[in-house]
C-alpha cells in the first residue's frame, strides 16, 4: 500500500544576502512591496529586513516592465501586501538570480506522515510529494519519517534494502518515492 508524506512549508524562508549595514547574511521578507510609477513604465521591489538590523533591502521584481504588460490580478496583488505572492515570488528561480539571493530553508518547514502506523510493516512504500521548492536530502526525510538515526539510512541504502529511482544523497525539491524492506 503507498503512503504519501508531504513535505510542507511552515513559515516563510530567509533570504541569504550579506546587509551592507551591519553584515549579517539574511534577511526575512516583510511581505511588503513597493510599487513605483514612472510615466507608463513600472518598478517593482519586494522588500526584505535584515535579521541583525533590521535595514531594509529591495529585491527586484519587475524592473522598467510597460503598464499593460502587467496583469491586473498581479497589480491588484502587489498593491495589497499579498503574502502568498511573497511566497511566490521567493520561491520564482527568475527573481532570485536576478536579485542572486539564495533561500535558507533551516526552521520553515516540516514532514507530515500521515502517522507511524506504517512503520512496523516488513515493506514500506512512500510517495514524497512537496509542497513548494524546498530543497532537502532525502536521506533526511526517511530518517525523520522512519524515527531512524541518518547512519541506519545510509547503511539501508548500501545493503540495497531502501530503494528509490532518486539520488537519495544528494538535495531534492522534487517529488519522489522509496520502498524501504526491513
Amino acid at each position: 500500500m503507498l503512503e504519501n508524506w508531504v513535505v510542507m512549508p511552515t513559515c516563510l524562508p530567509l533570504v541569504r544576502r550579506r546587509c551592507h549595514a551591519c553584515g549579517a547574511g539574511h534577511f526575512r521578507a516583510s511581505g511588503k512591496f513597493r510599487v513605483n510609477a514612472h510615466h507608463k513604465l513600472l518598478d517593482v521591489w519586494l522588500l526584505v529586513l535584515c535579521t541583525g538590523c533590521g535595514d531594509t533591502a529591495k529585491l527586484t521584481v519587475l524592473e522598467r516592465a510597460n503598464v499593460r504588460s502587467v496583469q491586473p490580478d498581479l497589480l491588484d496583488r502587489l498593491h495589497a501586501n499579498d503574502l502568498a505572492l511573497t511566497a511566490e515570488l521567493l520561491q520564482d528561480p527568475v527573481v532570485r538570480r536576478r536579485n542572486r539571493v539564495a533561500l535558507d530553508w533551516a526552521g520553515a518547514w516540516r514532514l507530515d506522515t500521515g502517522g507511524s502506523d506504517h512503520l512496523d510493516r516488513e515493506v514500506i512504500d512512500i510517495a514524497v510529494r512537496f509542497a513548494a521548492r524546498i530543497p532537502v536530502r532525502p536521506v533526511r526525510l526517511i530518517a525523520e519519517g522512519c524515527g531512524l538515526p541518518r547512519a541506519e539510512v545510509e547503511s539501508l541504502i548500501t545493503e540495497g534494502r531502501l530503494v528509490s529511482t532518486a539520488r537519495l544523497n544528494t538535495r531534492l525539491s522534487d517529488n519522489f518515492t522509496f520502498i524501504l524492506k526491513r
